[in-house]
């Protein structure tokens, strides 16, 4: 067999399972298995797989089976990419999503314009909640080089923590991980000027009819946000009050529908400076408030 005809096999076993991206998914498998780049692959798409190749077109049949079962690629091939960096992800850590990369970058933004404002000398504090597989807390310390950043991040869960030390260690910046229930170990003197967050937010009644890629196998702690979605929004909003500084920022990734309910939470809890931001789509994607003085 032909490399071009292993590929095209693969894209067919994925379009009769009825896997959306079947093209694109059979090519990240392909690439990911051949070490093969698009213009490597057009020089030997005719070349016959030889001998030495053959445990390789193996485990990209094997590939192809878990993908018709609908197992994320990301899962089966271990790694993503998020803010332009490599992660390391697996079924103990939710997938790093295009529209939390709009999380990063506004609080990059917000980290900046504390230094701007006369804190270039100072570590600007910064806590990352429900972290999983640490992709916003590494990002935004990979990203702030210019930036004095104590960073630390959170979760539940031990094995997101595991895979959250591992990715710090495979972008090489320093992240204090911490094993805690949203605030419960993060210790009661400490202050941030900034936390961020990208917490469960999926209605219960709605989890069983997410595609099953998310349905079947993401990490249901990292998705369930109760009947209504907003259990660890109202946690972190209370409760965060006595961890920001004064002035300090508050931002969360939250669902296209949730804006005005998670804006009344804040309200109701003395925020200021509450604003809701879009994604790239044009769908409410996060929130961000101060901490007023008052």
């Amino acid at each position: 067999m032909k490399y071009d005809e292993l590929l095209k096999q693969g894209e067919s076993r994925l379009q009769e399972a009825g896997i959306l991206e079947a093209a694109s998914d059979a090519w990240i498998l392909f690439e990911n298995v051949f070490h093969m780049n698009r213009s490597g692959f057009f020089m030997e798409k005719r070349t016959e797989i030889g001998k030495e190749e053959q445990p390789k077109a193996l485990r990209y049949d094997q590939y192809i089976e878990e993908r018709c079962r609908h197992k994320p690629v990301q899962y089966i091939t271990g790694v993503w990419t998020f803010m332009g960096l490599e992660f390391e992800v697996n079924e103990h850590v939710l997938i790093p999503r295009f529209d939390t990369e709009c999380l990063v970058e506004e609080t990059v933004r917000i980290i900046r314009q504390f230094r701007r404002n006369g804190q270039e000398q100072e570590e600007i504090r910064v806590l990352d909640l429900c972290t999983g597989s640490g992709c916003i807390a590494v990002s935004i310390k990979k990203i702030c080089t210019d930036c004095k950043i104590d960073m630390s991040a959170s979760d539940i869960s031990k094995n997101a923590l595991d895979t959250a030390r591992r990715n710090a260690d495979r972008q090489n910046v320093e992240v204090d991980v911490i094993h805690s229930d949203l605030f419960e170990h993060i210790g009661s003197d400490s202050k941030f000027d900034v936390i961020v967050s990208n917490p469960p937010y999926i209605r219960t009644g709605d989890i069983l009819s997410l595609m099953p890629e998310v349905r079947d196998f993401e990490p249901l702690t990292a998705l369930d946000g109760d009947s209504d979605g907003l259990r660890f929004y109202r946690r972190i909003i209370e409760e965060g009050k006595a961890y920001l500084k004064i002035g300090g920022a508050l931002l969360f990734e939250i669902g296209c529908d949730q804006g005005a309910e998670v804006r009344s939470l804040l309200e109701e809890q003395g925020y200021s400076e509450i604003q809701v931001l879009k994604d790239l789509a044009g769908l409410d994607r996060v929130i961000t408030a101060r901490k007023s003085g008052v």
